[in-house]
């Protein structure tokens, strides 16, 4: 193994030391936090030891990013599951549900009606979470945390989606966890048991307050 493949296998071990420590800290087993290595721009050079080294979940940003390695990846190595972790255009429902395992981008009415579409024709049932805009950085994708119970209710009662969780990104110069307690807080009053939320620099606290889903990418990877 070159140096250049070692890399991703060594940031694998450290983020998963740290992953055991915060659980440890928060009283919770190992086994309620899914690792997603955010693969988005490596290629499967860097991909292959990180798979060889046991991780099984990956995520990535972009559908025609995803679907340019991973069908190849995931034909050579059973068992993988992949998620989609960036903005989801409607337009690529088809090839989002036919691709992934779990959806971490639901945040519109027009996408809602699209994955319904797909699911139902494909017969395929991707996990969906509802990305919850908790900064309502005007910038960025997600539903207000005002609207969330309300958007939930329509993915449920008009469009037949199950809601499996909440994502949340907080805004980059805020202090993460107020807004990660304020996603877990809807996804408890909306009977929701998945939170996707907590990245490279804050995913201990992630996990302190509920994180069911971490996306590391930098801290295995390395810098893009």
């Amino acid at each position: 193994m070159t140096m250049g493949e070692t890399a991703p296998v060594n940031g694998l071990a450290s983020v998963e030391a740290e992953i055991v420590r915060a659980c440890r800290d928060a009283r919770r087993e190992r086994s309620t936090v899914t690792l997603v290595a955010v693969s988005k721009t490596f290629d499967a050079d860097a991909i292959t030891p990180v798979i060889a080294a046991g991780q099984r979940v990956f995520g990535e940003n972009r559908v025609q990013e995803a679907q340019r390695k991973w069908p190849e990846l995931i034909a050579a190595h059973p068992g993988l599951a992949l998620h989609l972790i960036g903005p989801l255009q409607s337009n690529k429902a088809k090839e989002a549900v036919a691709l992934f395992d779990a959806i971490h981008s639901v945040d519109r009415v027009s996408l809602c009606e699209a994955l319904a579409k797909e699911i139902d024709r494909q017969n395929r049932r991707p996990s969906l979470f509802v990305q919850i805009n908790t900064g309502e950085e005007p910038q960025k994708a997600g539903v207000s945390p005002s609207n969330a119970d309300d958007f939930i209710a329509r993915c449920r009662d008009t469009h037949g989606l199950t809601i499996s969780g909440l994502m949340c990104i907080p805004p980059m110069d805020d202090a993460p966890a107020p807004h990660f307690a304020l996603t877990a807080k809807i996804a408890r009053r909306n009977g929701i048991k998945q939170l996707s939320m907590g990245m490279s620099a804050d995913f201990a606290i992630a996990i302190a307050l509920g994180a069911t889903h971490i996306r590391v990418g930098s801290a295995i990877f390395g810098t893009r």
